[in-house]
């Protein structure tokens, strides 16, 4: 079995960017249009684009954007320029590690080329595209190495997942739910329980739709049924996605998956994190160090244009928590899947 319906949602279009606004997703299908460096980081901002690795391949065709832009031919204020393009979109999400590390790989292109401005700008947009396709093949690669340590009972396997970590969250494939579509294709998936992860509802509005897209058979649920679906046996493994992982294992992700590990470890449930190795931020020692971005408090006291609570409460809104290594049974990457404690020997396989 492949896949009918492929979901690019950053694509380089007639010499702009065009990404799927998922902010409109699942009951409006919209494309928007990016041809300059300020509104992709707005686009960043305001979760249009949304998912670690996506966010860096549009971060890169931001860098390309903003270069593209800049009006001088003499190398040393180019670069210079360029910084300024660069600090602009490191402040749009600060948890993402894949910003940063996109946003450092296109500075080490231009910092490296030899020749003319148009010369680096050119280079830039190479590897815009370079790190789209890396991320694609990345993606594929995770999904199979997943595959090879799900539980081998039984011989179809109902897989718990949260948030969205699919297509729209990658340059086309997915992380977590990569490893579920490549389940999905070597017939070893009964059914996706998908989380609808308030308070943004990524699994109820992006996780559903693209598996409705794909024909997965997928149920929804709310975040606090999961323990109560794990009680029951029904649920065979749990995966999710990395915003961020420091060196010893510890993961931040979007805000609830702490709680689903934690249960995961009460009822015996395999508990995976999926990620590209530029997910792993080998200079933060352990999960304190990771930043936690903070949302508006909109999004806790609306459901669209509806207020669901009392005036006079007070927020709290972050959008990320962090899980101890101690309770992920593998981290599964591009370059195979080992145990949280064992990141460090995957860099010999880099």
């Amino acid at each position: 079995m492949t896949s009918s319906n492929q979901i690019y949602p950053v694509l380089w279009h007639h010499n702009k960017v065009s990404l799927i606004d998922q902010t409109r997703l699942p009951n409006e299908y919209e494309v928007v249009e990016i041809s300059r460096c300020e509104d992709m980081a707005q686009a960043i901002r305001t979760m249009i684009v949304r998912g670690a690795p996506a966010i860096g391949v549009a971060a890169a065709y931001g860098m390309y954007l903003g270069a593209r832009d800049i009006q001088t031919s003499d190398r040393d204020l180019f670069l210079k320029e360029l910084e300024s393009v660069a600090n602009l979109l490191r402040q749009t999400r600060p948890t993402a590690v894949n910003l940063f590390w996109a946003i450092s790989r296109m500075l080490k292109t231009a910092y490296e080329t030899i020749g003319t401005v148009e010369e680096i700008r050119a280079n830039l947009f190479k590897t815009a595209q370079e790190i789209q396709s890396e991320d694609l093949q990345t993606c594929k690669a995770i999904g199979d190495n997943g595959l090879a340590v799900l539980p081998s009972k039984p011989d179809k396997l109902t897989i718990l997942t949260h948030c969205n970590t699919g297509s729209l969250a990658t340059a086309g494939y997915g992380t977590a739910l990569g490893v579920i579509r490549s389940a999905w294709y070597r017939g070893r998936l009964a059914r996706v329980y998908a989380d609808e992860t308030r308070p943004r509802l990524q699994g109820a509005k992006l996780t559903a739709w693209e598996c409705v897209q794909e024909g997965i058979p997928v149920t929804l649920i709310t975040d606090s049924m999961a323990a109560h679906c794990m009680k029951q046996g029904l649920i065979d493994a749990a995966i999710v996605g990395a915003d961020r992982i420091a060196a010893n294992g510890d993961t931040a992700n979007k805000i609830g998956t702490y709680s689903l590990a934690v249960v995961a470890k009460m009822h015996n449930v395999p508990f995976f994190v999926a990620a590209p190795l530029s997910t792993i931020d080998f200079d933060l020692p352990n999960g304190d160090s990771i930043p936690i971005e903070e949302r508006h408090p909109s999004e806790i006291y609306q459901i669209g244009e509806t207020t669901i609570c009392p005036g006079g409460v007070e927020f709290y809104n972050p959008a990320f928590d962090v899980t101890n290594a101690e309770l992920i049974t593998a981290i599964i990457t591009e370059k195979g899947a080992v145990k949280p404690g064992e990141l460090s020997s995957i860099l010999a396989r880099r």
